[in-house]
């Protein structure tokens, strides 16, 4: 029977008001280990491994009457215990040899415990030293459980449905009736050691479990028992997991920019726990969100997002919503420990951890916190994994792309305007790529015979712009992801905001017209026919946008949000 269920955690508290049950814990503990060397008393995530499971164990004082006892023949495992508030019972040699069972260790601690105390104890628990990541309220639960289903026994246990062989008489024999998807499959649990609860009266020499048992299920993270170094990789790799919060808008005036850089950044923290909060007017950013399968919820003002805060408990919150207000983020202060923004000019900014400006730079109010310039720009995996396509003199490929909006409809200029361009350059090629977010996607279709084609919502736009000789853009992130790819581009800004972006400019390889709703469209034509028939121009702002190392500036974000390294 799987028992994990919040009711069984709820009920703890009724449970002990009522429960005069006395418990004890033992955790058996050697000094000795063959996989790995002094394991119990190695540091954890910077801490005495035992302690993992003697700060679980003490910490049912609060709610129990317990007693916590650490069994061990080691000198220095029983001061790092009994330090921290735990008794020790030393166990004799007979008890601390490789073969010894469990068994017999917890008899002889639990023996020993109540000569010592003088009482009879009702519940027997066997917590294993080599259980760190294990939580407090399961443990609790746990027990509530056990004594709400009258129990003698029941076991930590962990779900792992897998179609399985075994050797019977000698030959390799399936442990399934079908083969089936694994959640399809009945349930296959494993022990994990974490905790073995029981009736006193079941516990002697030669076992510890009575006839009426279930088991308790623990989540995977919980379930970790540090059996080799692989098992210690993984352990403290969920020991050091954080929860990140991304404050993240999507909406049409705004753009699609913040939400693809969160979810990029939000698919590079693995292991990490994730949860997106956007405002009830991203539209767009809510589908894009929920066909990204991350978790997410939606809020209408500052109070919503306070009862987020204080149920999900993050450890960091990243705002990406442009320019923050000074209550937003006293807010958010209240409840996480670090601050990340993005692209933040206002006046919260100071309140934030760090700031993370790639677009700004030498803004005259930024604080002390700020991080700025291209050295900042979080890239895509796709824009690592795909290396720029040789110079061609001859201009046979153009791309169009105005992000995945276009609130200033850019797009819809372009189609124009390369409509007229093919009757110069009949050659030339142009590709639009219009993201799911652009609202005139349907007046914007393939005209073959003028050499225009359109791609919508296209999954991996760096395959285009491998293949492009010259880019027409707007003045966001893309200038960096087309750099990253050495194409010559032309910028057009959707607005005064964006035209502050610095890096699109001459010393980076880009020939910036500004505002594209004050640039004309005789200037665009001529700037694209200049280009196109100037190879050598071309060339030289593919070396310049070349010169630029954008792989590092992953590393630096991520080290920044999680403050590793500091």
């Amino acid at each position: 029977m799987c028992a994990q269920d919040d009711k069984y955690a709820l009920s703890v508290e009724k449970l002990t008001s009522e429960n005069k049950m006395k418990i004890l814990v033992i955790i058996p503990a050697r000094g000795g280990s063959k996989r790995i060397p002094r394991k119990n008393v190695r540091l954890m995530n910077g801490r005495p491994l035992i302690m993992y499971s003697v700060e679980n164990a003490l910490s049912l004082k609060e709610a129990f009457e317990a007693d916590v006892v650490v069994s061990t023949d080691d000198e220095e495992l029983s001061g790092i215990a009994a330090d921290h508030g735990a008794e020790i019972v030393l166990r004799g040699e007979e008890l601390s040899g490789d073969s010894v069972t469990l068994d017999p260790v917890i008899f002889d601690a639990l023996m020993k415990m109540e000569e010592r105390h003088g009482t009879h104890y009702d519940t027997v628990i066997t917590m294993q030293a080599t259980s760190p990541t294990l939580s407090r309220e399961t443990l609790k639960a746990a027990i509530a459980y056990f004594e709400k289903g009258g129990y003698d026994t029941v076991l930590s246990v962990v779900n792992k449905p897998h179609l399985s062989w075994t050797e019977k008489d000698g030959k390799i024999v399936k442990n399934y009736k079908e083969r089936l998807n694994s959640q399809f499959l009945p349930p296959n649990y494993l022990e994990t050691g974490a905790f073995l609860i029981s009736k006193r009266e079941c516990v002697n020499e030669k076992g510890r479990i009575g006839e009426n048992v279930s088991v308790y299920e623990t989540s995977p993270e919980e379930a970790v028992d540090i059996d080799s170094y692989a098992d210690w990789i993984e352990a403290e790799a969920i020991l050091k997991r954080k929860r990140v919060l991304f404050r993240a808008v999507g909406q049409r005036k705004l753009g699609m920019g913040h939400i693809y850089r969160c979810l990029s950044l939000a698919y590079k923290l693995i292991g990490h726990e994730v949860l997106f909060v956007t405002d009830e007017k991203s539209e767009m950013g809510i589908e894009k969100l929920r066909s990204a399968f991350f978790p997410f919820e939606v809020i209408k003002n500052n109070s919503d997002y306070e009862k987020v805060l204080d149920s999900w408990k993050p450890d960091i919150v990243v705002n990406d919503i442009l320019d923050t207000d000074e209550d937003t983020v006293k807010l958010e202060r209240r409840y996480a420990k670090r601050i990340v923004n993005f692209e933040d000019v206002g006046p919260g900014a100071r309140g934030a951890d760090a700031v993370i400006n790639a677009l700004y730079e030498n803004h005259p109010d930024k604080p002390g916190n700020v991080f700025e310039g291209s050295d900042y720009f979080f890239i895509r995996d796709e824009f690592l994994e795909e290396n720029p396509k040789d110079f061609s003199a001859e201009c046979r490929n153009v791309m169009i792309m105005f992000g995945g909006a276009d609130p200033s409809d850019l797009t819809g200029r372009l189609f124009k305007i390369c409509q007229h361009l093919h009757e110069i350059t009949p050659e030339t090629e142009f590709h639009f790529i219009t993201g799911f977010a652009y609202e005139k996607k349907d007046l914007i279709q393939d005209i073959p015979e003028s050499n225009i084609f359109v791609h919508n919502d296209v999954k991996r736009v760096s395959l285009f712009m491998k293949k492009a000789d010259l880019a027409v853009t707007s003045q966001g992130r893309t200038i960096y992801e087309l750099a990253s790819m050495g194409v010559p581009a032309i910028v057009l800004a959707q607005n005064e905001r964006e035209a502050e972006h610095v890096f699109a400019g001459i010393q980076n390889g880009f020939i910036n017209l500004g505002v594209g709703t004050r640039t004309d469209d005789e200037t665009v034509i001529r700037t694209m026919r200049w280009l196109i028939e100037t190879p050598n121009v071309r060339k030289e702002m593919r070396n310049i946008e070349l010169s630029h190392e954008f792989r590092t500036g992953q590393k630096r974000v991520i080290d920044i949000i999680l403050k590793e390294g500091s």
